[in-house]
């Protein structure tokens, strides 16, 4: 009895795997799973890696062509801002309740620098673009509405504006950028400590 011989890729079959370098090929009818997938990449890469990773590394990690990342993405720009819109949409939601403080909508801006720093590295200015400037507003205007309470709690003094704090947040974020995964908390704990000296009455 003939034993049977194990199947092998038809030759187109063959020239497509080798086109795509083995990159999963999900169809031509894939492009919202093939979004997700770069959104989940850029995420990890972008918190390993930093801003300036090159989007090659999302795109393997993502497991598509390079064209599929810029017919979504097609710069940097539009990628991270896509990658960490939840990030904003976060702070907006805790801010909006009516018992959160000015100082859980930093803690949470902290802790989104210590697993996120790109996207709060790309806020503090890194690209004079219109797009980075509104989503920048956007935080701007949350601490905004926060900060006068805090001052009349006696937590902050009167001399503090929302730009003064918008700042700290991007140099500690800077800084969290600089420091290896395991020290950032304590890195931030630390910078937030001296600040808060300065923005007190």
């Amino acid at each position: 009895m003939p034993v049977p011989r194990p199947e092998t890729p038809s030759q187109d079959a063959q020239q497509g795997i080798r086109r795509s370098g083995g990159r999963k090929n999900r169809g031509p009818g894939a492009a919202a799973e093939n979004r997700s997938a770069l959104l989940a990449a850029a995420r990890e890469v972008f918190a390993t890696d930093g801003y300036d990773a090159p989007l090659s590394a999302v795109a393997r990690r993502a497991g598509v062509g390079q064209g599929s990342l810029y017919r979504n993405f097609p710069d940097r720009v539009s990628l991270v801002l896509a990658a960490f819109e939840e990030n904003v949409a976060e702070l907006e939601a805790l801010a909006a309740r009516p018992d959160s403080t000015l100082d859980d909508c930093l803690a949470m801006l902290t802790e989104q620098a210590i697993t996120a720093a790109a996207f709060l590295n790309m806020l503090s200015g890194q690209d004079a673009d219109p797009r980075v400037d509104a989503v920048a507003a956007r935080v701007a205007a949350v601490l905004a509405d926060k900060l006068p309470e805090a001052q009349r709690s006696g937590r902050y003094g009167t001399h503090l504006r929302p730009g003064d704090l918008l700042m700290a947040v991007g140099m500690i974020s800077a800084l969290i950028a600089r420091t290896p995964p395991a020290d950032r908390r304590s890195i931030a704990e630390d910078a937030w400590t001296l600040l808060r000296r300065a923005f007190s009455p």
